[in-house]
């Protein structure tokens, strides 16, 4: 039994099997089993990746209107712009592009219909300036573009608001659902514009209005 027991010791590459590195690799005498199953059990994990810094906001060509100042004090501009795709309705406060449809006064349309023509094709600014040409034939408090993707109805709105000022944006609906208020600058054709801008027009949503009723802004 003892020479058995001694026989035992040895492998059949004639070594100790404690002193052999491959008869001992994964068994209770392999040197290296305790210390791979603690890197493995203490590896760290690796870091996720960061998120750089987000990208200032595009700006194309544009005119402008404003200042003007919301119920919290925030000072902005609207914009008319060229962007890929389209003219972007937008506020801007400063070099921010606020995530809002914007708001501007009924009077001050009609002065960035008239300075499209400095960032926009010929057709697409006369498309605006003749939309405000339209005579008022009817009340109402929106002008309406309305439009469709896939399922969804869709509708760029001029809506008349308090102390003289008009909202710019599109509202959507989606199946089994009511509208709901798209707050983002709007961005679209000219022409969904100029449809909604004449809608307006005759509806008397851009009537002049008081001006003394808007927060003054000082330049």
């Amino acid at each position: 039994m003892h020479i058995l027991s001694d026989l035992s010791l040895f492998c059949r590459h004639n070594r100790f099997l404690a002193d052999c590195p491959i008869c001992s690799k994964g068994t209770a005498v392999d040197p290296d089993r305790g210390a791979r199953r603690r890197s493995g059990a203490t590896a760290p994990r690796r870091p996720r990746p960061q998120r750089g810094p987000t990208t200032a906001a595009f700006s194309g060509p544009h005119v402008s209107a404003g200042p003007y100042e919301d119920d919290e004090g925030v000072r902005y501009v609207v914009r008319l712009e060229r962007v890929p795709g389209g003219v972007r309705l937008a506020e801007w406060a400063g070099s921010e592009l606020r995530r809002r449809a914007p708001v501007l006064h009924a009077a001050d349309v009609g002065a960035l219909a008239a300075d499209a023509h400095e960032v926009l094709s010929e057709p697409d600014a006369q498309a605006l300036a003749g939309a405000l040409a339209a005579e008022p034939a009817a009340q109402g408090d929106a002008g309406v573009s309305r439009g469709r993707s896939g399922d969804f109805s869709e509708e760029l709105r001029v809506e008349s608001l308090q102390d003289g000022r008009v909202r710019i944006g599109r509202w959507v609906r989606r199946p089994g659902a009511g509208w709901e208020l798209r707050d983002a600058p709007p961005m679209l054709p000219a022409t969904r514009y100029a449809e909604a801008l004449a809608d307006a027009a005759r509806k008397g949503v851009l009537a002049p209005g008081s001006k003394d009723e808007v927060r003054p802004v000082q330049q």
